[in-house]
């Protein structure tokens, strides 16, 4: 893996999940919401390893994967292009055998049945069946915006169902402390509802709905 984070940080940081990581840092750090998993049971979480690849080509991608490290999650800034597919099964099988944990790319994949299928999980902008190059110069391991997020390699990405969203690498600690504190406080929220207590209640909404004229 390409960053400090332990084992154990990113297992917290998946269990938590996205959208509570992302309220807990802030709001921030949310790609696109375009960027989706294939599948909505695909979740991950682990070191950015970044990739800078021209529309219609894969050959940055294709040299990162030879210099990914088990635990990488390979975050490919595909400048968002949908109609090629610089992703697909046989880049999948090689990820695997080579330890990356999940691929993140502001772009397509093809071949998407196929990934689901395998277990491997894909968070994109799109799907297409169009094939790409492999001709075009790139950067690996650099600054890349990807989902309208500056990413730098090593920053963790936390991604299931709800999205993704990235952490910056030094701040891994302390967004787990303040995401385990929103938890405890929605867990008091979800008794307190049971109770029969209301949201409006809870969230201290009384003077602001008067503000705005509700009775």
């Amino acid at each position: 893996m390409t960053a400090s984070s332990t084992a154990d940080q990113l297992a917290r940081l998946k269990e938590l999940g996205a959208a509570t990581v992302h309220e807990a840092q802030g709001g921030t750090g949310a790609l696109d919401s375009a960027v989706k998993p294939l599948h909505p049971a695909m979740a991950v979480a682990g070191p950015a390893l970044t990739v800078d690849c021209k529309p219609a080509d894969n050959l940055a991608i294709q040299h990162a994967v030879t210099l990914a490290r088990p635990g990488d999650v390979l975050v490919v800034d595909a400048k968002a292009f949908l109609e090629a597919g610089p992703w697909g099964d046989i880049l999948t099988l090689y990820a695997q055998q080579v330890g990356i944990t999940g691929l993140v790319i502001d772009g397509s994949v093809r071949d998407s049945q196929a990934i689901v299928d395998m277990g491997f999980p894909v968070f994109c902008r799109g799907i297409c069946i169009k094939g790409t190059g492999k001709n075009q110069p790139g950067k690996v391991n650099e600054t890349i915006i990807c989902g309208g997020v500056t990413i730098n390699p090593g920053d963790v990405v936390v991604g299931d169902a709800d999205g993704v969203v990235v952490v910056p690498a030094g701040d891994v600690e302390w967004v787990i402390e303040l995401s385990e504190a929103r938890e405890q406080k929605e867990a008091r929220f979800r008794t307190a509802l049971r109770d029969g207590q209301s949201l409006v209640e809870l969230m201290s909404l009384g003077p602001k709905l008067t503000e705005h004229g509700y009775r």
